[in-house]
């Protein structure tokens, strides 16, 4: 199971090397995904942080674009950009049920943080995650990422198989 579903990505050469021009378009995807219309999430709705805004533009965008620890201080990430329009159809994939048993294209786990029941998402490869927040009787995309490296990406697989070997029992 490949990527090859998933959109082509929007490069900053497709703006003619303009940042200005290029934010625009990723948002304008964002709102396209997000705003304009909302993922599926079995029995679940979907909402976006939007708080804190930046430039009118919201915390849930900034997430999917960008890096930092520091709110304020996120830097935008060129492989998170390229692939803004990844998100909203792997979550559309989600299913709820154990991989491997619907023609799912791609493998979830959960993980605890702060209390609280985070969904992560991926391609088999493990190239990327969209990482989803359960807020109880609604889901919130919180970020997502390209994972570059091999040890990265182990790293998620064991994640995953350990969260499905747990569940079984």
């Amino acid at each position: 199971m490949s990527t090859e579903w998933l959109p082509e990505l929007l490069l900053l050469e497709h703006a003619g090397g303009n940042w200005g021009i290029y934010l625009d378009r990723l948002h304008a995807r964002f709102a396209a995904d997000f705003i304009d219309s909302k993922p599926t999430w079995p029995g679940k709705r979907v909402g976006v942080k939007r708080h804190p805004e930046y430039d009118g533009k919201s915390a849930t965008f900034w997430h999917l674009i960008s890096d930092g620890d520091v709110e304020a201080e996120r830097l935008p990430n060129m492989r998170r950009c390229e692939r803004i329009g990844w998100p909203r159809p792997m979550m559309d994939e989600f299913d709820d049920a154990d991989p491997g048993t619907t023609a799912c294209r791609i493998v979830w786990w959960k993980e605890s943080r702060r209390n609280e029941e985070r969904y992560l998402l991926a391609p088999e490869d493990f190239s990327y995650i969209v990482v989803v927040a359960d807020r109880g009787d609604y889901v919130l995309p919180w970020t997502a990422f390209w994972v570059e490296h091999t040890h990265q990406r182990d790293k998620r697989e064991r994640a995953y198989r350990a969260f499905w070997e747990a569940r079984k029992g």
